[in-house]
């Protein structure tokens, strides 16, 4: 279900500026552990693109600006349509910020859990009603984490989006401290 080859914002258009990352999956079974996902926002400076974020946005935090917001967390997959949605405002963020990193990763407590063992997952990736991308992370089944979206300000002050999905094993605040260094 791979798809990450559309990029609005190019062409005539003056690059991204609001972009929403949708996250689905299936509820547990009946009497098993419920799967928690996480959507993760990680923002880089100019400075230090590839270095250590600035700040992450994730469930029980938010962006000192407002300009990044998770607008729904669900810790079990039930519900109408997405279970996690981030909005992600580039055109607010200040111009320190060169590169923004998205991730899903999946919550441990209850014992080791990868793509593969979490029925029904799905990121999208949009511009208003365009799809910048869309996976099933089939390509990363053995992973307990990944990355789904980055995001670059180019010279122009332009936001541009880098289609990838990268698998990550390991802890979940391993994740977000590695997922910029890809």
């Amino acid at each position: 279900m791979s798809s990450l080859n559309k990029e609005p914002g190019a062409g005539l258009s003056k690059g991204l500026d609001k972009v929403e990352i949708e996250l689905k999956w299936d509820p547990s079974p009946l009497g098993a552990p419920d799967h928690d996902l996480d959507l993760v926002a990680a923002t880089y400076t100019a400075e230090a693109p590839h270095g250590e974020p600035d700040y992450l946005v994730h469930f029980d935090s938010r962006s000192p600006d407002g300009t990044i917001t998770l607008n729904r967390d669900s810790h079990t997959g039930q519900g109408f349509g997405a279970d996690e949605v981030m909005t992600l405002e580039l055109e607010r963020l200040a111009d320190t910020y060169a590169r923004v990193v998205v991730g899903v990763a999946i919550q441990q407590a209850n014992g080791r859990k990868t793509f593969g063992d979490v029925p029904g997952t799905s990121v999208r990736i949009r511009q208003g009603y365009d799809d910048l991308a869309q996976d099933d992370f089939a390509s990363v089944a053995s992973a307990t984490a990944a990355v789904v979206a980055e995001f670059v300000r180019s010279d122009s002050g332009e936001w541009r989006h880098l289609p990838s999905v990268r698998g990550f094993d390991g802890a979940p605040d391993e994740f977000a401290a590695a997922m910029g260094r890809g």
